[in-house]
């Protein structure tokens, strides 16, 4: 099992998925983009743009990697209303997958999707100041396409995500939690469980374009 995944070493693809959601700027409003990401390899499997957060967003994001990739033993995400919502869960339970929560407030182990928004916003969406969806969606794309088949990661072996799931070699990682509970705090237990766009088949008004939650851990290793 994985208690919250704290002291976890990731050694294959598929042990570990992840997914959130960060938001966008355009021209005249926000756009939401989720994404679910393999821990091992760091290959983003699946994402999903809308103009609401609603669970739709995350659960078509959801099936669509499931359709793609098969399945994780462990699905890791916080604990954001539209994650722990019976639509997205009941997914989860249907193909029989481990769901890991981070506690209320604490995103644990999530590093692997921050450190993946920060390469699309800075090396993508800031560049280019997407004016519309459709531009925005075709960015993405090319983004997502360059991140998983293209750009080799030094915590890979200078491999890309797309060759470390393929081959399940040069990935991995160690999720060490630097903030450790208090001793009242109640954790989550783990449950075993027995739209949009197709992209890859609530943040306040006054933040900066694709700013997100700061990520609360650290994972051994560089991640790029």
């Amino acid at each position: 099992m994985y208690p919250h995944l704290r002291g976890v070493v990731i050694e294959r693809p598929n042990q570990v998925w992840s997914t959130d959601i960060t938001y966008i700027r355009l021209a005249h409003g926000f756009i939401y983009l989720a994404t679910i990401i393999d821990w091992y390899s760091r290959k983003v499997l699946s994402w999903r743009i809308s103009n609401s957060m609603e669970a739709t967003l995350c659960v078509d994001c959801l099936e669509g990697a499931l359709r793609l990739h098969g399945k994780p033993e462990v699905f890791n995400s916080d604990q954001g209303s539209q994650l722990t919502s019976d639509a997205f869960t009941g997914v989860l339970q249907r193909e029989g997958i481990t769901i890991s929560m981070d506690g209320r407030g604490r995103a644990f182990d999530n590093t692997c999707v921050e450190r993946l928004w920060r390469s699309v916003e800075y090396e993508d969406v800031y560049l280019n100041g997407y004016a519309t969806v459709g531009e925005l969606r075709i960015g993405l794309t090319k983004c997502f396409t360059f991140y998983n088949g293209d750009r080799m990661h030094a915590s890979l072996g200078n491999k890309t995500p797309d060759v470390a799931y393929a081959s399940g070699i040069g990935g991995g990682a160690l999720i060490v939690d630097r903030f450790p509970r208090k001793a009242e705090e109640v954790p989550v237990a783990l449950r075993s469980t027995g739209t949009l766009s197709n992209e890859n088949d609530g943040q306040t008004a006054n933040s900066k374009p694709g700013q997100h939650r700061p990520a609360s851990v650290e994972i051994k290793g560089s991640l790029n």
